[in-house]
Formats: structure tokens, sequence, C-alpha cells
């Protein structure tokens, strides 16, 4: 039997969806967790990332050599890929990526090569390297039809595990390849109609910008360019990418420990998908310390440690107020009765970047906070405060 045919089909876990009590309880809805972090690298990644490379193996031959530009979780998802292929693989890093990131990639057998100060310089290193290896492929982190329709199986995996459609999907954004591969999925089952809702961090929110500017500020349901001109205080450039017809803000800075949502730009691919969808996209950004709050809570009670990208989809989850501001005004309407008939899925996306010094550090932030008895979060285009 030859390597390729002993081979299965997809490398990736199909993870288990659960019912949490904790967060139902809290929301008073019927509340589910699509456990990513569970597969082999720890994150959803590994879905969309496992089946690239794979199809580089088939294009190539054994010889093909992986290359990704990551601040970690793409990367490791490459590495364990590359690892189950018996491949090459070599993760370029941003300079200040931890020792236990690079500890991790390495173990996994990847070789490491820490450039850029941030992630587009990372991208810019890597592509040039690709260009001078004869086996070098770019595995790309977040930007690629193959990765969305890896990601997607997710999806099918939910249709079979839930009693009935969900009335919402929670899932948080970088640059994309998560929702992308969500939207796809929702396709794929006849989803269409189902909201899903995008959560980032206020200081990496590429995604809801982009949403914003092709929305006249989530005013139009009709996307509409704008003018590429704006004001040098913005947080964002502005360019059209004229294959997708829409405008892409690049942020200047990103200003947030929410490392995994890092990414200064969001897939073309993916805004169009969002803005032409039939079911659209709820948008809403979180301060960091709210979802170090709820990584707290949510790890005292599921006993899981998960990273900043991971527990700012939960957000909704752990805060009632926020999540009926999000649904909107016909979900807050409902009798409690009614509400409890209510079916959402949060996609726990996983990722590596957290510990228990994490953790701490966090409980010390919040406590700081706590003299507002509020947090200000962004949604749809409008600031509110919701109650801690």
């Amino acid at each position: 039997m030859s390597v390729r045919a002993a081979q299965p089909k997809d490398l990736w876990t199909e993870t288990p969806l659960i019912y949490s009590s904790h967060i139902s309880d809290t929301i008073g809805c019927s509340a589910y967790l699509k456990l990513e972090n569970l597969q082999p690298s720890q994150s959803f990644k590994y879905r969309g990332i496992s089946k690239f490379a794979q199809k580089c193996k088939e294009k190539h031959g054994p010889s093909v050599h992986l290359m990704i530009a990551s601040s970690g979780n793409a990367g490791l998802a490459a590495a364990v890929a590359a690892r189950a292929l018996r491949v090459k693989c070599t993760v370029f890093l941003p300079i200040d990526v931890s020792t236990d990131t690079q500890q991790a990639l390495q173990k996994k057998g990847a070789d490491i090569v820490r450039i850029g100060e941030i992630y587009s310089q990372t991208l810019a290193a890597l592509r040039d390297a690709v260009k001078k290896d004869i086996n070098g492929v770019l595995v790309p982190s977040y930007d690629s039809p193959v990765l969305w329709d890896g990601h997607s199986s997710m999806v099918t995996e939910m249709q079979r595990q839930l009693p009935r459609q969900p009335d919402a999907i929670f899932c948080s954004v970088g640059g994309g390849g998560l929702i992308g591969g969500i939207m796809q999925g929702c396709k794929n089952v006849g989803w269409d109609e189902v909201p899903v809702v995008a959560l980032e961090t206020s200081g990496s929110n590429c995604f809801y910008n982009a949403i914003a500017i092709n929305t006249q500020n989530f005013t139009s349901k009709v996307p509409t360019i704008p003018s590429t001109e704006v004001e040098d205080s913005s947080p964002y450039t502005i360019e059209v990418v004229d294959e997708h017809n829409v405008a892409i803000p690049y942020m200047k800075a990103l200003k947030s420990r929410a490392a995994s949502l890092g990414a200064t730009s969001p897939a073309p691919g993916v805004v169009r998908m969002a803005v032409d969808r039939a079911g659209g996209i709820k948008c809403a950004c979180v301060p960091d310390e709210m979802a170090m709050h709820t990584a707290r809570l949510f790890g005292n009670d599921h006993k899981m440690l998960v990273e900043l990208a991971c527990s700012t989809t939960l957000t909704p989850g752990y805060n009632r107020e926020f999540l009926l501001h999000i649904l909107g005004p016909a979900f807050s309407a409902l009798s409690l009765e009614e509400r409890k008939e209510k079916c959402l899925v949060f996609v726990v996306c996983g990722g590596v970047k957290i510990s228990f010094e994490d953790m701490k550090e966090f409980e010390d932030i919040v406590a700081a906070e706590q003299v507002e008895s509020y947090w200000r979060v962004q949604i749809d285009g409008e600031e509110i405060q919701v109650p801690k």
C-alpha cells in the first residue's frame, strides 16, 4: 500500500459539540460549544491548513516545503500537518513571538525564522523566501478558498450534532479564515439565513472596519465602495480590491493583547461573502479586559484554558445584556420561556497562546478595571455600555 493510499482523507478531528449548562443558565438560551480547541494543533486552523498541506503534497510530491507566516496558531497547524504528511515546514514569525510559541513549533519539527515587527512584514519576508526555494509553497494563514472549505467542515459536523438549526453562530475574527469557513459551511448545509456574529477586540478589528466602510457604517444592505481618502487620524488606510469589488482597510497599528486576532487587513473574498450573505453578519467589538474576564469565567466553569482570541467569542455568553443587544429587539422581546427554546452555538476556536501565568495577569488587569461598572462595546456601528 502506498503512503498516499494509507493517509486518511482528512487529517483533522471531528470535534465534540457540547451543551453548556453554565452559559445556558447565564443567558437563558440553549448554548452549545463547538470545541475546536481539541484539534491536533489545538485550534480550528488545523482543518483548512491541513487540507491545503495535503493538496500541496499531492501536487508537488514529498519534497514539497511548506512555508507559512504566522504569529503562532496557523504555524502550529502547518507544523502538525507537515509532520503527519512527512514533509518539511518552515514558519516565519514576528520577532516578538513568545519563547513558548517558538518551542512549541520546534517540538513539532518545524524550522522557524523570526523577522518583522508585525504580521504584514513577516508575510512580506516569507514571500521573498518562497521565491528563492525551488520546493517552497506559501501556505496561507487565512486568505484562501481551500482553507475556508476545510474550515467549513465544522458546520457540516454541527448539522449532525445539533438537535435543530441554530438561531445564531458566534465566532471570533482576525483575518477572516474562520468566519469564511462558517459562511461557506452554512451555505453548504442550507443555513444561509442563520445569523453569524463576528466578534473582535477593539484594538484589533480590521474585519469590523471592513464591513463598516463597505456598508456606509452598517446602514446599507447594498454594498457601496467608499472613497479611499481618509483623514490622517484614521486608524487605517483604504484600498479597493477590484477582484472582489470591496474596499479593504489596512490597520496602521494593532493595540490588542489578543495576538491571534492581529491581522492588519481581512481577506477580501471573505468581506465580499459577508456583505452579500442573505442572513447577514452581526459585528461586535469588546475591550481586551472583557475578553480577559470571560477567559477566567470560562476556565472556572469548563476547566479549559482559552486564549483571548477564543474568549472574545464567548463574551456574549457571559453577559446577557451584550447578547440581547447583539441579537436585536425581536430577540429581546421574547418571553423567558421562548428564549429557552433558542439554540446558540459558540465556536471555541482554540489557540495555544495562554498559560496559568497569563490567567493570573488577567485577574490583576481586570481587578484594576473595576472602577467602572460597565464595559464599552461596539455593535454594528453603535457604541454602548453593558453592565459588568
